[in-house]
């Protein structure tokens, strides 16, 4: 669905765009979905409407059979497991700025952490998604985002996965039931528009 004018208290939610994550193979420019996704924080830090960075840390409790392999892989090869840098769950630095921090140890970023609770506080009824992987952390979130009620956008040119087909499947067949999806110029438009003459003109990069 196209993107209809934006509710008077939206909120941005960019996913995992943290050092760790945006130096793994994706099929995007990462600069560029970066650029757009900065350029939407800037935007609705002018408006003063929340931004909400969330990052991943750890991981969840339970096991995969992908999470098993490696274990299996580090035993076999008589090898500890890779140890991430200490800057790996660091927000990338184009993203620095005020906003809730939300730090979250599975794909989505309302398990078991307090987003919902911070932006009922805020009066916020529409959410606004970047970030990646398209696939995963934002369609996650996306998802629940939706079964919490919020009025959900998707900004499809400010996310990317490691995957074309899982990417597209997303944005072509489960964004459209969740919500509405456009480009970052498009929601920039609209919230220019809705906001005027409070946001400043953020160029989109």
């Amino acid at each position: 669905m196209p993107i209809t004018p934006l509710d008077p208290r939206p909120a941005l939610v960019v996913i995992d765009l943290q050092n760790g994550i945006t130096a793994l193979p994706v099929v995007h420019d990462i600069s560029t979905v970066i650029g757009r996704a900065a350029a939407l924080a800037d935007a609705f830090r002018a408006a003063d409407l929340p931004v909400v960075l969330v990052t991943v840390t750890g991981g969840a409790p339970g096991r995969s059979e992908r999470s098993l392999a490696l274990a299996a892989a580090s035993v076999a090869s008589g090898q500890a497991a890779p140890v991430r840098p200490a800057d790996w769950a660091d927000l990338v630095p184009e993203l620095e700025g005020e906003g809730i921090r939300v730090v979250k140890r599975t794909w989505g970023a309302f398990h078991e952490t307090t987003l919902h609770e911070q932006l009922q506080q805020l009066g916020v009824t529409q959410i606004v998604f970047a970030g990646i992987s398209t696939s995963k952390g934002v369609e996650t979130t996306a998802r629940a985002a939706f079964e919490h009620g919020y009025n959900v956008v998707l900004a499809t040119d400010a996310m990317t996965d490691s995957d074309a087909a899982v990417h597209a499947n997303a944005v072509e067949n489960i964004f459209p039931a969740l919500g509405e999806t456009g480009t970052t110029a498009e929601v920039l438009a609209l919230l220019r528009a809705a906001t005027a003459p409070v946001a400043a003109d953020v160029e989109v990069r």
